[in-house]
């Protein structure tokens, strides 16, 4: 991947694509009715395949073997974790796309679900008319944060620091469209500071290089980081959650130190291929929400940095249509490239 080095044709079809996302993410997701309410009694009768589009040992990892243990021991069956990682995480939400509707294929994945449509010309799934969505099942906020050798104690005085040494810094992130990089793009447009992004192959990999001094700075999700804040060998400059971050007391939020609305997660939320009976999906949704109340869960989430949500199929619905039209909107205005 990289960023500039792209023909004036790609970065135009990109270009119109963010725009053309950004306009009907405010439409429903009207091409994926759902049907007829159909019995689920006996379901599942077999194994269950959770898909997660990226390797394991990351948050959405975490999350979907944390939920598929307790689901398993609801149902009495098998939910077995496939990890699909490839093509920034498009490969294994495509190959969920593909499977019957009949609840033993689930997908389980993050917020680049809600970024890639804006990033990638072609994709092999829609995002509104490939899936269901079922529901959020747990969030974290994204975290800035600096190698302790880094004279910045906050962000204000981190953007007093790059604007007096513009050239000299940069910024991890897992990768390039992630929503941690593109919360370090929201703040580099807002303040027109010089930050050059350098991406990682996951969120492991960009808190080493900060850790390391590799990079001075990351921007990344929380769960990765928070050990490495707790015990002094980051900084926290920031997290972009509405309000404090538990696990990090604290490290103030964006808007705290200035900048409304800053607010941005990343997801990680299970979604049915389209054409599943609104039977199916209530099902699933009623019995995520009871691994959520799971007294275990909410602490091993916690403990991670995440927070459970476990909204409902129309509110998480309403989410993604949101996101996916914020997202595009940054996409664009930072002119941010993949190769196609």
């Amino acid at each position: 991947m990289s960023l500039n080095d792209h023909s004036i044709g790609s970065r135009g079809r990109l270009a119109r694509r963010a725009t053309l996302i950004t306009l009907i993410a405010g439409a429903s997701f009207a091409g994926i009715p759902l049907a007829p309410a159909l019995a689920v009694e006996g379901w599942p009768a077999r194994p269950v395949r959770m898909i997660v589009p990226f390797a394991p040992g990351g948050p959405t990892d975490l999350v979907a073997r944390i939920t598929a243990q307790r689901l398993a021991e609801l149902w009495g069956q098998s939910v077995l974790v496939d990890n699909r990682a490839g093509a920034s995480g498009n490969l294994g939400v495509e190959i969920a796309s593909r499977a019957a509707p009949d609840g033993y294929t689930l997908l389980v994945t993050s917020s680049s679900y809600l970024v890639n449509p804006a990033l990638y010309a072609k994709l092999r799934w829609d995002p509104f008319r490939s899936f269901i969505p079922v529901t959020n099942i747990a969030t974290s906020p994204n975290l800035i944060v600096a190698h302790p050798s880094v004279p910045a104690r906050n962000v204000r005085e981190l953007i007093a620091l790059v604007k007096a040494q513009p050239g000299k810094f940069s910024y991890a992130s897992a990768g390039v469209g992630t929503s941690p990089q593109l919360s370090c793009e929201m703040l580099r447009l807002a303040t027109g500071i010089d930050l050059q992004h350098v991406p990682y192959g996951g969120a492991g990999p960009a808190t080493t290089a900060v850790l390391a001094n590799q990079t001075p700075l990351g921007c990344m999700a929380q769960p990765p980081a928070v050990p490495h804040v707790q015990a002094g060998k980051l900084r926290g400059l920031a997290v972009t959650s509405a309000q404090r971050a538990p696990s990090l007391p604290d490290v103030p939020t964006m808007i705290e130190q200035g900048f409304a609305g800053f607010v941005t997660d990343n997801m990680n939320a299970v979604f049915l291929p389209a054409g599943a009976s609104a039977a199916l999906v209530r099902r699933l949704h009623a019995d995520v929400v009871r691994v959520l109340q799971m007294p275990e869960v909410r602490e091993r989430l916690a403990s991670s940095g995440l927070e459970p949500v476990g909204n409902t199929p129309e509110a998480f619905a309403a989410y993604v249509r949101q996101q996916i039209g914020q997202w595009a909107k940054v996409v664009k205005d930072a002119g941010i490239q993949v190769e196609p």
